[in-house]
């Protein structure tokens, strides 16, 4: 049976929009379009995505799930984001897969080299990304490496996330048992964070995109964890998205 998925970000600087059309495990189509746009990807959104659908030959009525980034991120692209996806998916009855954001990097960090290098046995790495106002967006994460075929490279096992996303300084995340990290905060608050874990062992380059969304949500789809447009809410950490001056000044 052919399974059809979009999946959407826009919670960073990145707009991402991605569609997967697979009819087996070996056979899985994949169109992407991913650029840097910063606010310019209100205007570049629907347009992506109506191509996208075009090129794969197939209509919103046809896909099996919309997945969305829903956060950490930007407050105003991921509000973008989410926006765009309720009224996708209002229009076309179609049930979402609700992806938060270093949860879509973790899964893109099942291909990176720090990973596939990694001996049989089980082994955690983290996932941490510039907050702004001087904190990070962390979370850690679970994997089991075997034999000599290395990760399970199924789409639907995915690293296990340990506990909720956190928000705090730098200074205050906990390393402990984590073996290598991937995300924005590597490279931001580099000095604080290379004596807890090497700059070798971390890949600040590794962040979110359309992809990561992407693999979250055939994960998902195949578990049957979707869920009504009516149920989608951004993934909110932080309440509190701004400096005052003062605050600001007192740097």
């Amino acid at each position: 049976m052919v399974k059809r998925l979009l999946a959407i970000d826009t919670s960073s600087a990145w707009c991402s929009v991605a569609i997967s059309i697979a009819s087996s495990a070996n056979e899985r189509r994949v169109l992407q379009r991913h650029q840097q746009l910063g606010p310019a990807a209100s205007q570049h959104l629907l347009p992506w995505i109506s191509e996208l659908l075009d090129e794969a030959e197939t209509s919103l009525g046809d896909l099996d799930a919309i997945a969305i980034g829903v956060g950490p991120g930007a407050f105003t692209g991921v509000r973008l984001g989410v926006a765009a996806v309720q009224g996708l998916a209002i229009a076309s009855h179609v049930k979402i897969a609700p992806v938060a954001s270093l949860d879509a990097i973790a899964a893109l960090a099942l291909e990176h080299p720090l990973l596939q290098t990694m001996p049989a046995g089980t082994h955690s790495f983290m996932v941490a990304i510039d907050a702004r106002m001087g904190e990070v967006y962390w979370a850690s994460y679970r994997l089991t490496v075997g034999g000599l075929n290395h990760l399970n490279h199924s789409l639907h096992a995915l690293p296990e996330r340990i506990g909720d996303i956190k928000l705090s300084p730098p200074d205050q995340i906990d390393f402990d048992g984590i073996e290598c990290g991937f995300g924005s905060a590597f490279s931001e608050f580099a000095q604080q964070l290379s004596h807890r874990l090497p700059a070798e062992q971390c890949d600040p380059s590794l962040a979110i995109s359309a992809l990561g969304v992407l693999r979250c949500g055939e994960s998902m789809l195949s578990k049957q964890q979707l869920i009504s447009v009516y149920d989608l809410e951004p993934l909110y950490i932080r309440n509190k998205v701004a400096q005052t001056i003062a605050e600001r000044h007192a740097k």
